[in-house]
């Protein structure tokens, strides 16, 4: 008697993944590009159908009293909607990675040697409370020939599950089938967890989202996890900024889109510039309504600032709150990032270049800025279209990842009758 082990909902969705990449690993740049178009489109057409179903998320987020950051993440409105319709043109405007001949060789003994990009295969996208991350993972993974399979958080069921039907409703006028994208709506944890172990159907996990969320993924999966990373960033202030670059990267790396994994948490700023312009700090912290937590100089200077704690240092507040660290040189910098940072993004405001190049050199991060507010650690700020997250690990991928992350290499050899 042979035993037959009925397969759950979500293998099964990732076995017409498997099968439905094959399919769009060979289609042409305008085939895929058509089908973007055609479900940015679509989006536009049915933006008021996803509002709807958003607003049911909302209101759950109201009831459970969810925070305003998190409803800011949550939130939809015609012009997000519009928003990501034109990410994804952006996108068909990039250059299609598939196929890309990376090295050509050839043997003494007379064998060429290619090396090729090719599609990764099926992309396991597991995300929280974010309906964009529907739409850009879902354009760059068909962009680089793959499948995807979307397992969004239970918070935001209702609005992903519209976008994905609006975006199949889309796909069926195309070459690509709509199974390409699968979207499981169960929310047990057991059905994540499943996703952490199907090698034989999932080539890549992709969590994007928070701390727990990436570190169950990273501790438990058995398949192959392309790490993104929280942003606990920094913004170092040094004795020779100039005052207005400071305060203006400050403002904007800080109140721009606080809920955002790019904006800063922590401004280290050198004892001697304090001193010497800390009631231009105190107004611009009062203008923005930023609520500090600082050291034991900080809270000696700035009103109503309170003592920050470990945790102060080490979490995402994604508010309008900060961090204040007081140090005496570089090096305390420097440690202070090393001990605190995610190897995000981090920054220094600096006149003087040696400074600013020992600080590039010696920070470990995805994405370093001299003079800059480190909000441009963005896919479609660096001009990769839309990005499926930001990577913080060093292998295969670093920083936002664009299409050339979705993909791996294939060597291709090409004899007349070679043997060894």
């Amino acid at each position: 008697m042979t035993l037959v082990i009925e397969k759950s909902n979500v293998e099964l969705q990732a076995i017409e993944a498997k099968k439905a990449a094959k399919t769009v690993s060979i289609l042409t740049t305008e085939e895929k590009n058509k089908a973007l178009l055609l479900i940015a489109d679509q989006l536009e057409v049915e933006y008021e159908t996803i509002l709807k179903q958003n607003e049911r998320d909302l209101q759950m987020g109201r009831e459970k009293e969810f925070e305003d950051a998190f409803m800011d993440r949550l939130a939809l409105t015609k012009e997000r909607i519009f928003d990501f319709a034109n990410g994804l043109r952006e996108v068909v405007n990039l250059t299609d990675p598939i196929g890309e001949l990376l090295s050509s060789r050839t043997l003494e003994n007379g064998l060429k040697v290619n090396t090729v990009r090719v599609p990764l295969g099926v992309i396991g996208m597991i995300y929280e409370a974010r309906p964009n991350v529907t739409v850009d993972a879902t354009g760059l993974a068909l962009k680089s020939g793959n499948a995807i399979v979307l397992k969004g958080g239970s918070s935001a069921l209702f609005s992903n599950k519209a976008i994905v039907e609006v975006m199949h409703r889309a796909l069926v006028q195309t070459k690509i089938p709509k199974e390409a994208v699968q979207f499981i709506t169960s929310t047990n944890r057991e059905t994540t967890e499943q996703l952490f172990t199907m090698k034989e159907h999932i080539d890549v996990l992709i969590p994007r989202g928070g701390a727990s969320l990436i570190n169950a993924v990273v501790n438990n999966a058995t398949v192959p996890v392309l790490e993104t990373g929280v942003g606990n960033c920094h913004l170092y202030i040094d004795a020779e900024a100039d005052v207005e670059k400071a305060l203006s990267i400050l403002v904007n790396a800080k109140t721009d889109r606080p809920a955002v994994c790019n904006s800063i948490e922590t401004v280290i700023i050198h004892k001697e510039w304090f001193e010497k312009h800390q009631q231009a700090i105190i107004d611009t912290f009062n203008q923005f309504d930023i609520k500090v937590f600082g050291d034991d100089f900080a809270v000696s200077i700035i009103p109503d600032a309170k003592l920050a704690g470990s945790k102060d240092w080490a979490d995402e507040y994604l508010s309008l709150a900060i961090a204040v660290k007081t140090v005496m040189n570089l090096d305390e910098a420097i440690s202070h990032i090393e001990t605190y940072g995610t190897k995000h993004s981090e920054a220094i405001v600096t006149e003087n270049q040696e400074t600013a190049a020992l600080f590039m050199k010696l920070v470990d991060a995805a994405a370093l800025y001299h003079n800059a507010s480190t909000r441009f650690t963005d896919g479609r700020a660096l001009g990769f279209g839309a990005e499926i997250g930001i990577s913080t690990q060093k292998l295969h991928a670093r920083g936002p990842m664009g299409l050339p992350a979705l993909t791996t290499v294939k060597y291709l050899m090409y004899g007349h009758g070679q043997i060894r």
